[in-house]
């Protein structure tokens, strides 16, 4: 398994077993090393802009005092949402590994494909800076959250 993908699935389950969010965590990682980490936490903070992807971004800009992240990687759960893309993009983050698809997103309840399409976006288009990994894995936390008794969708 990858390590940094390890980190990702051990904060989205915070999140998970503090009622905060979806199964959604993040880490970004600089030279090797994690500069910022984060899980949804939309639901305990009523900030729909809580995102996994936010938080490590806002996480990791803070460690390094900077709002630029060049250099860096993104390992997330889920793909990321349109909203998360562009965060992920103007904070020049190089590179994005993801577990679960916008599809399985969707199948635990959420709406980012519906927002692909209004915006008519596609991560087809960054195929070069974005790759699924750890497939499996992020699918297992899905299908733990879907089987969540007290969890709110969006």
């Amino acid at each position: 398994m990858n390590k940094y993908m390890e980190i990702a699935i051990q904060e989205a389950k915070k999140g998970i077993c503090a009622d905060a969010g979806g199964p959604f965590g993040a880490v970004i990682v600089k030279d090797g090393k994690i500069i910022g980490k984060g899980h949804n936490t939309v639901v305990q903070s009523n900030d729909p802009t809580s995102h996994g992807e936010i938080s490590a971004i806002r996480d990791a800009c803070n460690n390094l005092k900077s709002f630029n992240l060049k250099g860096t990687a993104i390992y997330t759960t889920g793909e990321p949402c349109p909203m998360c893309l562009g965060a992920i993009l103007w904070a020049n983050i190089d590179k994005i590994y993801y577990g679960c698809s916008i599809k399985e997103n969707d199948m635990i309840g959420f709406r980012d494909e519906v927002f692909y399409k209004k915006l008519s976006l596609s991560t087809e288009r960054l195929k070069d800076n974005i790759s699924q990994i750890e497939h499996e894995e992020c699918l297992k936390l899905f299908k733990e959250y879907l089987n969540k008794k007290n969890k709110t969708n969006y």
